[in-house]
């Protein structure tokens, strides 16, 4: 596997540079960033499974929950808005967040910012780990987002501009890769806890642990460097020049250094990258920008990690039971992510985004049929077997890992790698605000979604599938093996947008 993560790649210029474990290294320190994401959209929707947690926060929905009878209407009995505005309402301090963070990773760095978002999560955690009412459990999750929002926008940034051109997809996919270890810790603490740990002290500690991994973002940050395209953009020319010489590990490095020069001096002609990025010139990238990261939440996977444990009970399991499903979806997801890392260096973006599309799409298909037979339009399953409900999980672990090889990593990927570096800060707000944007409203909705559309929100997500999936077959240039200072001749070459750029769009 780590020989294809690493297959070299070729297209443009080709930079002299190695891959060092020095490149390894810091890679992994600044995706760690995203232990935190992962964890969180693992963590709330274990905890709001949990009895106990029900209980104190939400008492009504834990009444209506605990007095459904199996002859009741299955599809309904969670539908709560102030119960996913505990899971959503994160997503929108991370839009609001994630807007000012361009602009504190354009002028002070990628570093700093990153470093930000670590003492957020670190108070998020602490107000939420305290918590002893909903106001509170809101306020933590507010100051989470922001630091979502910092981690989101600073570190795919970095990890792109610090790897090697010809290894960027497989380093920039550790990104997604920690994003599915946090899922995959939560799931497995929201099983653990609920199992052996009674009391509200079993969901104190789901909230509370955030303080982990943001304390390592926050040391990780302070020990890495900022990228050689954050120097220079800063002014800091030899300091530049002797980090690229320790990622590349070569003896000159004159060629790229002078490239990257020479786009920081036409980025520094940009004055206003909120306004000068709706030119004519950057609407190709843009638009991917808008409807790569909504598609990734149309897919339909945050529903899984959400409300997964929800889900899960939803269609017949027990509490632990549906926890335990949460844990093998969710190492299913981390696994599968392995699939990426080592392929698309190799075979491209276009290629996995198409061929994870399909998987995700059959496996649908298939979820949706399987939950319309068994509990048609009145929500009535009656008895459940055992051969019925691992059939559910087993084709709920192959969309995950569908997602996790293609769509996942790549939402993050793509978007931050295809924008020149005068627009580059500000591109990724946007695309870090419209995931959270449509991430919200998903986590707002969904529960009500079900109760009204019952099985017919799987045929949603499926036809989201499709439209994205043409979408990415007409449209997407190949980005593979470009180096990212070149990246624009791609689109200059495509064949539907090279109508959007001039003779001097050099």
């Amino acid at each position: 596997m780590a020989g294809g993560a690493f297959a070299p790649t070729s297209g443009g210029k080709e930079y002299p540079g190695k891959f060092t474990g020095r490149v390894l290294l810091t890679c992994i320190f600044a995706a760690t960033g995203d232990l935190i994401f992962g964890y969180d959209l693992g963590i709330s929707g274990g905890v709001t499974s949990m009895d106990v947690f029900l209980k104190k926060f939400f008492p009504d929905v834990y009444k209506r929950e605990s007095s459904v009878k199996p002859s009741d209407d299955q599809y309904c009995k969670f539908d709560s808005q102030i119960l996913t505005l505990f899971t959503s309402s994160l997503y929108l301090s991370a839009l609001v967040s994630s807007i000012f963070a361009s602009m504190a990773t354009r002028k002070y760095g990628r570093r700093p910012t990153m470093m930000t978002s670590g003492l957020l999560f670190a108070a998020g955690a602490i107000v939420n780990g305290l918590a002893m009412n909903v106001p509170m459990l809101i306020i933590g999750r507010l100051l989470l987002g922001f630091g979502i929002g910092c981690a989101n926008q600073s570190v795919p940034i970095y990890l792109s501009e610090v790897a090697p051109y010809k290894y960027r997809g497989a380093l920039n996919m550790t990104f997604q890769l920690f994003i599915t270890i946090g899922i995959l810790i939560a799931n497995f603490l929201n099983f653990a806890f609920a199992k052996w740990i009674e009391g509200e002290m079993a969901w104190r500690l789901n909230l509370g642990g955030v303080i982990v991994p943001g304390l390592i973002i926050f040391i990780g940050s302070c020990l890495l460097p900022d990228t050689p395209n954050s120097e220079i953009e800063r002014g800091n020319y030899d300091r530049a020049k002797e980090q690229l010489l320790k990622l590349r590990k070569v003896d000159n490095v004159d060629e790229e250094f002078n490239d990257l020069v020479e786009a920081s001096e036409k980025a520094k002609l940009v004055q206003h990258a909120w306004l000068n990025i709706f030119e004519r010139k950057y609407r190709p990238q843009l638009f991917f920008a808008f409807c790569i990261p909504m598609f990734q939440q149309l897919t339909g996977m945050n529903v899984i990690v959400f409300y997964a444990p929800i889900l899960f009970k939803t269609i017949g399991f027990g509490s632990n039971a549906s926890l335990f499903s949460s844990l093998i979806t969710g190492i299913v997801n981390m696994l599968a992510t392995f699939v990426s890392i080592s392929t698309v260096d190799k075979f491209g973006r276009k290629k996995l985004f198409l061929y994870g599309g399909l998987q995700m799409l059959v496996s649908q298909i298939v979820i949706t049929i399987a939950i319309a037979m068994k509990f048609g339009l009145s929500g009535n399953p009656g008895v459940i077997s055992n051969g019925y409900a691992y059939t559910v999980v087993v084709f709920i672990c192959v969309y995950v890992a569908a997602f996790a090889w293609s769509w996942g990593p790549l939402g993050w990927l793509v978007p931050s790698e295809i924008f020149p570096l005068e627009v580059r800060s500000t591109a990724q707000s946007i695309t870090v605000s419209v995931n959270m944007i449509i991430t919200f409203v998903i986590a707002q909705i969904f529960t009500a979604m079900l109760c009204h559309l019952k099985f017919g929100l799987f045929i949603c997500f499926a036809v989201c599938v499709i439209v994205m999936s043409i979408v990415i077959y007409k449209l997407l240039p190949e980005t593979k093996g470009v180096p990212i200072e070149e990246m624009t001749t791609v689109w200059r070459n495509h064949p539907h947008w090279s109508k959007y750029f001039y003779e001097d769009d050099a």
